[in-house]
């Protein structure tokens, strides 16, 4: 049955789909990392649909990356029909990831990258591409670096796809999660020099679940020792300083074993963790 074909009505968008569609059908078969999220799931969307792509979906299960987002990566590729491998990410067994330094993420997506483009080769597919967007340029993501070396190619961030580019498209071309908060590993919610341990994410990932569960729908838990920082979205805010529901969440919060539970009154802001890095680094001048 021939795919019913979608009108995207603003022409810059338009222009920036039929360009991603051309470099993708030139790459004649594509293995993408595949997180679930909605950068990948669009890019995994378009390349699946368009002729002349032999596409690989490779998800890579980890401490870092909670299992309710295995489940949608699955979800996703049953729903479309997508060949998708599933895989065990070896990150703990490098100590530079596990110490926590400025390049943690280097070394994480090194190792990642290093396992994908693996079992992209055993599955005779010649290029690996990753979901970065145009926006990511913005924050402190030495992954990125990782994923250039090794030769992922990243045609969002190619093609300039913003996330709202991204998030526009995705509704017209009918992805039900196309306004799904962002989501970022487990890890990044850990300071850079404190030890990353499976106990301290298994404890994160439990506590975000506790809280999305309580109805808010942008979470980070920042690990700071004895205290735990909430971020969430600032129009959420008054609906967590209410007596009874804050009393419930210092409760469990306290029963995972921190001491002190804060509210960050900035709110939710991705990469809050790289203010300290862009902090030191402009002290170094």
């Amino acid at each position: 049955m021939e795919k019913k074909k979608i009108i995207i009505s603003d022409k810059k968008l338009q222009v920036k789909m039929q360009q991603l569609e051309n470099g993708l059908k030139q790459k004649g078969n594509l293995a993408i990392a595949f997180s679930g999220g909605v950068d990948s799931s669009f890019l995994l969307k378009v390349a699946s649909d368009i002729g002349g792509t032999n596409v690989l979906a490779i998800t890579l299960k980890s401490p870092s990356f909670p299992k309710r987002e295995i489940d949608r990566a699955i979800e996703f590729t049953k729903k479309y029909k997508i060949k998708h491998i599933l895989a065990e990410s070896n990150e703990f067994e490098n100590e530079d990831f596990i110490k926590n330094d400025r390049l943690r993420c280097y070394y994480c997506k090194g190792s990642e990258f290093a396992t994908i483009i693996n079992i992209a080769k055993e599955n005779g597919f010649d290029f690996v591409a990753d979901g970065q967007n145009k926006d990511d340029i913005s924050d402190y993501r030495p992954g990125a670096d990782a994923a250039r070396e090794l030769g992922v190619i990243s045609p969002l961030k190619d093609f300039g796809f913003t996330k709202e580019d991204i998030r526009q498209l995705s509704k017209q071309i009918g992805l039900k999660d196309w306004d799904r908060p962002a989501f970022a590993c487990l890890a990044s919610r850990i300071p850079y020099g404190t030890t990353i341990t499976r106990e301290v994410l298994a404890r994160i990932d439990r506590l975000e679940i506790f809280l999305i569960k309580k109805g808010f729908t942008q979470v980070r838990v920042r690990h700071h020792g004895d205290l735990a920082r909430i971020e969430i979205i600032k129009e959420e805010i008054p609906m967590l300083v209410g007596q009874h529901l804050m009393e419930k969440i210092v409760s469990e919060f306290k029963k995972a074993g921190y001491l002190y539970v804060t509210l960050d009154l900035e709110g939710y802001r991705t990469g809050s963790m790289n203010i300290m890095i862009q902090h030191d680094i402009k002290n170094d001048f």
